[in-house]
């Protein structure tokens, strides 16, 4: 830990997303097929008129505004 901590960021994000695949590096068949009815819900509302998809930009600055950055 304390070593980590004398990385730059960018070297932390790195390291923790290589660990957390390490730890998830089967992928799990019932978490697959239920994202993928996910997806396709998702899609199926925004196609049909239902929802209306948020730009990325739009999105990203109201998270932004949400932790104060």
């Amino acid at each position: 830990m304390a070593e980590t901590r004398q990385l730059p960021r960018e070297q932390v994000a790195e390291l923790v997303d290589r660990l957390t695949f390490e730890l998830h590096d089967e992928p799990d068949p019932e978490n697959d097929a239920a994202w993928a009815e996910e997806v396709d819900r998702r899609l199926a509302e925004i196609r049909s008129g239902k929802v209306k998809p948020i730009p990325g930009e739009e999105v990203m600055a109201r998270a932004r505004k949400l932790v104060g950055l």
